[in-house]
C-alpha cells in the first residue's frame, strides 16, 4: 500500500465515521425532540397548577379565618352558658330559700 492509497483509505474511513456520527446524532435529536404542542401543553398545565395552588392557599386562609371566628364564637357561647347556669343555680337556690320561708311562715 503506497502512501497515497493509505491517505485515501484513512480519509474514507474518517468520512464514514463522520457520516455515521452525524446520522446517529440526527436520529437521537429526531427521537428526543419535544414538539411545540407538548411545550404548550406543559406551559398550560404549569399555569393551571399555579392557579390551583393560589386557589388552595386562598381556601386555606379562608378556613383558618373561619375557624378562628368559630372558635371565638364558641368560647363566647360557653361563657354565656356558664353565666346562665350560674344565674339559674342562684335562682333555684333563692327559690328554695323562699319556699322554705313560705313553709315556715304558713307552717
Amino acid at each position: 500500500m503506497t502512501r497515497t492509497e493509505f491517505i485515501i483509505a484513512t480519509a474514507i474511513i474518517l468520512f464514514v465515521a463522520f457520516c455515521t456520527g452525524w446520522f446517529a446524532n440526527w436520529l437521537i435529536l429526531r427521537f428526543t425532540r419535544v414538539a411545540r404542542s407538548d411545550v404548550e401543553d406543559l406551559d398550560r398545565m404549569a399555569q393551571e397548577l399555579h392557579e390551583a395552588e393560589e386557589t388552595r392557599d386562598q381556601a386555606i386562609t379562608y378556613l383558618q379565618q373561619r375557624e378562628a371566628e368559630l372558635t371565638n364564637q364558641l368560647s363566647q357561647t360557653e361563657a354565656e352558658l356558664s353565666a346562665a347556669m350560674e344565674g339559674l343555680r342562684d335562682a333555684r337556690q333563692e327559690a328554695e330559700e323562699l319556699r322554705v320561708q313560705y313553709e315556715q311562715a304558713n307552717g
